[in-house]
């Protein structure tokens, strides 16, 4: 490998949709630039997700650093704000000692945060959490979409109305400030300290799909349903509003057969992986290679850091 510009501290992004094949490459990558490996899968995190989320195993943890694995309870409160401000932190540490930094996952709101901030949003308060945590159980998702319709209708055209989460805090900033949500979305990118690299991972449709499919049937046999009997008593978490997760619970609560069941995980999947790509295609920063592309990519990464 060519002699790296020691000034030039970047960070290596490589995403892809879900099942792409990130996890291995990423490990090769970094044994070859001898670096850390940052998750930005959100689910990953938690410590009692492993098998629905194809977190790193143990071999994989033991090859390579790994941060923001397995860091969390379910019971934890998390963000995306939080999150930002943690991986920044770190970066702060590791470029002392490394020119290269590797950031790999598919949670697109995570990817953004660290490459281009996250808008300067208050921190809510523990009243108005618990508060508003209170209603989601009390009155469901529902009633509170509607309520963030009155409250703030631009954002509620945009929101995913089925993802509580996002319903919930936009309403608790809502409470809190007394202003919409909508007037703290600024979108502006903040300047990062370091360049930025992004390598996009694709196959073909057809391709993905099979191999998607096949991670689901090993997920099942590596025991995903016993994973599932553990956290079940915890599935009102926002944690556990998850593929893999939501489908067994409907199974363990008799409203699926489990065939079903995994056959949703399946289908689910592949709608998630398609969400992935829709949102990765819209940055043109992105540079796109087939995972098996390997020599291309380990070029195409040292062309760019003979040029910063």
């Amino acid at each position: 490998m060519k002699k790296i510009n020691s000034k030039a501290k970047t960070l290596l992004v490589l995403i892809g949709p879900t099942g792409v094949g990130k996890t291995e490459l990423s490990l090769r990558l970094a044994e070859r630039f001898q670096t850390d490996i940052i998750s930005s899968d959100s689910r990953q995190l938690y410590a009692d997700l492993k098998i629905g989320t194809a977190a790193p195993t143990p071999e994989q943890l033991a090859r390579v650093p790994h941060h923001f694995v397995g860091t969390l309870q379910l019971t934890d409160y998390y963000s995306a704000a939080q999150y930002e401000t943690e991986v920044m932190k770190l970066l702060s540490v590791l470029f002392q000692e490394k020119d290269i930094v590797i950031l790999t996952g598919g949670s697109m709101m995570y990817v953004d945060a660290v490459c281009k901030g996250i808008d300067d949003i208050p921190t809510v308060d523990e009243k108005t959490r618990t508060l508003m945590k209170q209603r989601y159980e009390e009155e469901g998702l529902d009633n509170l979409c509607a309520e963030l319709k009155l409250l703030d209708p631009e954002y509620y055209k945009i929101v995913d109305l089925k993802n509580p989460k996002r319903v919930v805090h936009a309403l608790e900033i809502c409470y809190m400030t007394g202003r919409t949500y909508t007037s703290f979305r600024t979108r502006s990118a903040k300047e990062r300290p370091f360049n930025i690299l992004k390598i996009g991972l694709t196959r073909d449709r057809e391709e993905l799909y099979e191999r998607i499919n096949r991670r689901v049937d090993m997920m099942i046999e590596d025991g995903l349903l016993e994973e599932a009997k553990v956290v079940y008593p915890y599935k009102h978490l926002n944690s556990l509003n998850t593929v893999g997760y939501k489908e067994i619970f409907n199974y363990l609560d008799g409203e699926w057969d489990l065939s079903f069941a995994i056959e949703k995980i399946k289908q689910n999947s592949r709608i998630y992986s398609r969400k992935q790509m829709t949102w990765f295609k819209r940055d043109e920063e992105i540079v796109w290679f087939h995972p098996e592309q390997e020599k291309e990519i380990l070029n195409y990464i040292e062309e760019k850091f003979q040029t910063t």
